[in-house]
């Protein structure tokens, strides 16, 4: 036993088999916890053994493929965040600081700056990137399913739980847990939230069990959290607890020297790096004000390139969307004096972004539905509260 717990101290991805003439059920159990592959009792066959030999030889060529492709994947994400600006250089730095602890991170910024590849990258340079980075969404699930998914349920916990769930808090054990949109959690789900954090423990939904787990928290918001603290609306102790080390992600109109950048990896991405940009366009991506960051810019390159049809990319491929004053449309009146503007009646579908189709869908369900938000959430198959956060994203009150 000794043997045993020393070897997996040096290396712990070195598998042992315990082999014993005198077995007991409480020897059997001290080495499996122990972390022994395998307890086999003499006597035993010669062919027992080499499978059990050939089934760890697979489990091995199985994990290193897993670090190759974690590694490989930590390659692409870094690569992912273009930027030579000092305040893309200024992340880099964070990162890499951050990453060397086990300190809760809280990313702030707007949507589509690439808070995600922040924090994929911060796993993946940290001790815990052989384990599970577990991605959850807050603002895409109501209440109910959100605490299922984080915490998991128990068979019967309510209707429609025929079995036992695991959380991804517990699929995140000895990994990440990368919390996207937290500021959108309902109180009930913040006060869980703050226990997992503060004791390291929860229960399931329906049970009585207390599951224990080593995971990492990193949180992402475009809000303000400490403006929601002070209005009521976030707990001030968990903010506390998620904002141990924050990072601010620099929208695109704060780093426009990195645009060129950002379009040169794009078209490469997409095996277009042979065309280039006219110098029409170059002027308009500089200029404009990317409301919707790098996000929308991939997206306005991705549209070009299937306009462009092989040749370089001029004005009129990208003119669609840039014509777009930075403020939105202006509208020239309102829904019964609500507030909320009808679009131009001017502007063709065909001639829109995909950010103001959205806008507009989304004035349109209003004025359908008078205002009732439920119904209007209903008809877009959106919950409430991701209908609350994109008219929070377009100002529409």
């Amino acid at each position: 036993m000794q043997v045993l717990k020393r070897a997996k101290e040096l290396n712990e991805s070195t598998e042992v088999i315990m082999m014993t003439a005198y077995a007991t059920a409480q020897s059997a159990v001290e080495a499996m916890k122990s972390g022994a592959a395998a307890y086999i009792i003499k006597p035993f066959a010669l062919e027992e053994l080499k499978l059990l030999v050939e089934k760890i030889v697979e489990k091995q060529k199985l994990l290193a493929l897993n670090l190759q492709l974690q590694e490989d994947l930590g390659k692409a994400t870094l690569d992912e965040f273009v930027g030579k600006s000092e305040k893309v250089k200024h992340v880099f730095e964070l990162v890499d600081k951050v990453a060397k602890t086990d300190a809760n991170v809280l990313l702030l910024g707007e949507s589509g700056t690439g808070k995600e590849l922040v924090a994929r990258a911060i796993h993946l340079k940290s001790k815990r990137k052989a384990k599970p980075l577990i991605t959850v969404n807050c603002a895409a699930l109501t209440e109910t399913l959100l605490e299922s998914e984080l915490f998991g349920h128990e068979k019967g916990a309510f209707t429609g739980a025929y079995a036992k769930k695991l959380g991804r808090f517990e699929l995140a054990d000895q990994g990440t847990i990368f919390l996207d949109e937290v500021g959108e959690i309902s109180p009930t789900i913040q006060a869980k939230l703050l226990r997992v954090l503060e004791e390291k423990k929860f229960n399931r939904v329906g049970g009585v069990e207390t599951i224990q787990v080593d995971t990492r928290v990193i949180a992402a918001t475009n809000k303000n959290l400490e403006q929601s603290t002070k209005q009521g609306r976030f707990r001030e102790d968990l903010y506390f607890r998620l904002n141990v080390f924050p990072i601010q992600i620099p929208p695109l109109r704060e780093r426009r020297e990195d645009i060129c950048l950002l379009v040169d990896y794009f078209l490469k991405k997409y095996n277009y790096q042979a065309h280039k940009l006219s110098k029409d366009v170059v002027e308009q991506f500089k200029s404009y004000d990317w409301p919707g960051n790098v996000r929308e810019l991939k997206n306005i390159l991705e549209r070009a390139i299937i306009l462009s049809d092989g040749k370089d990319i001029q004005a009129h491929h990208i003119g669609f969307t840039l014509k777009v004053h930075p403020e939105g449309i202006k509208p020239l009146t309102e829904i019964s004096g609500s507030g909320i503007p009808i679009p131009e009646p001017s502007r063709k579908v065909e001639d829109l972004s995909l950010e103001e189709m959205e806008k507009n869908m989304i004035i349109e369900a209003l004025r359908k539905s008078k205002g009732n938000k439920t119904e209007a959430a209903k008809s877009l198959h959106l919950t409430r509260r991701m209908l609350y956060s994109r008219m929070k994203k377009y100002d529409l009150k």
